[in-house]
């Protein structure tokens, strides 16, 4: 599919397949993406609203029919930043109908469009400089050493991925990893040539092979977000990390000045104690969830039906939920997963929260459920469909019609 939307004011481009079993039209993929996204994360990142408010561009669908199936492309040109362009692109694949028929989306990557524009600087910077017979005036010093730096020693491509790197992670003795390619141009105007990036919030094969195959010291520099700490948590379990470099709260690397860098690589913390630091602080957008006003505590059952009232201190509440619920809350945080329970509190089914409403849909009667996750209006009528007494979810979002009979519970509520 061409790319026939404003560049200009996009800065990412999310990119995804969709396989449908079943014969559809354009429209109705677009309804199913707004519909089945609706209320999903909030307003801040509903579709519907964003493109009203200009922050993600005209959905472009390509769409063919054959043996009773349907296959196409989905293209949404998004102007916001990482951590909401990768939840947001992660939302897309909760679609999983469209009209009648079931339907799988898979995010196939997201690109980058600053980082083209970036290239196109530098080239043509390059070739101005190849022309220039004049000498360079003294002021111009950080500008002509990227453009020279970048002339000699261009990006590169490591490994069966390949990964965007700087000209000297071979023969470095150590090794950054990024997040993305911006990072590793960014890292290179400042002089440091030994990185590789990640490219995504999943971790190439390439880069556990890199890290556990040589001797060399390893440093992730991430960036200063919660994207970042995920990407930290995945480093850790599938990589060997060193050390952890961070950008200032709420700054990504591809941002940060020469002196920023060298100020956040000189900080340096060991891997351990960053991911120790990482897993006992909040999320830092946990504030964008929706809340409700605490106000004097009042101990209530758990069965009863969950409304507007004053809720109950997480210590009462716990005491009246089972300790099953909370080990399990113990061992799925962060993790975004899922786990049904029947009546006699055995776990059914665990899954990825992406998949917990087809899981459900496959199920006869659901006792409970937790979730690393948000609590929406249409899982709560699931739940409520198969009998559920009880949800438990990492936050819940505004709920309109609570059904007699289910409980509704967060994890803060649970003093987890």
């Amino acid at each position: 599919m061409g790319t026939d939307f404003d560049s200009s004011t996009a800065k990412y481009v999310i990119r995804a397949k969709i396989e449908v079993d079943g014969v559809v039209d354009k429209p109705d993929v677009v309804g199913a993406l707004f519909g089945q996204t609706e209320g999903l994360l909030g307003e801040d990142l509903d579709i519907r609203e964003l493109q009203r408010t200009g922050r993600i561009g005209r959905l472009q669908i390509a769409i063919t029919s054959k043996g009773g199936t349907s296959k196409g492309e989905i293209v949404i040109p998004v102007s916001l930043n990482k951590t909401a362009t990768a939840i947001l692109a992660a939302s897309i694949e909760t679609v999983d109908r469209v009209g009648p028929c079931t339907a799988k989306v898979t995010i196939e990557k997201v690109e980058d469009i600053r980082g083209a524009k970036r290239r196109k600087v530098v080239s043509r910077a390059i070739s101005i400089l190849k022309g220039w017979e004049e000498e360079i005036a003294p002021g111009a010093g950080e500008i002509t050493t990227a453009v020279t730096r970048a002339r000699k020693g261009p990006i590169t491509k490591y490994g069966a991925d390949k990964l965007p790197a700087g000209p000297e992670l071979t023969s470095s003795d150590e090794i950054i990893i990024v997040e993305g390619r911006a990072d590793v141009l960014n890292l290179m105007k400042c002089g440091i040539n030994n990185t590789i990036a990640v490219e995504g919030t999943r971790v190439p094969r390439t880069i556990t092979d890199l890290t556990r195959k040589s001797k060399k010291k390893v440093i992730a520099f991430l960036d200063g977000d919660r994207g970042g700490d995920l990407i930290l948590r995945e480093l850790m379990q599938v990589a060997r990390v060193d050390y952890i470099a961070r950008a200032p709260e709420g700054k990504e690397v591809e941002e940060l000045t020469r002196r920023e860098v060298m100020k956040a690589l000189q900080a340096q913390i060991p891997a351990d104690q960053a991911l120790a630091l990482v897993s006992g602080r909040k999320p830092r957008e946990a504030k964008k969830r929706p809340t409700k006003t605490r106000r004097e505590p009042k101990p209530r059952r758990v069965e009863a039906p969950v409304d507007r009232k004053p809720r109950a201190s997480p210590r009462m509440v716990r005491e009246s939920v089972d300790d099953v619920y909370i080990e399990k809350i113990a061992e799925i945080k962060e993790a975004f997963k899922a786990t049904i329970f029947d009546s006699k509190k055995k776990v059914i089914v665990e899954c990825g929260v992406a998949e917990l409403a087809k899981t459900l849909e496959g199920l006869d009667e659901a006792d409970a459920i937790v979730l690393d996750g948000v609590v929406t209006q249409r899982l709560v009528d699931m739940a409520s469909a198969k009998k559920a007494r009880l949800l438990i979810g990492a936050a819940v979002a505004d709920i309109e019609k609570r059904p007699p009979g289910l409980g509704i519970l967060t994890f803060d509520e649970l003093g987890q």
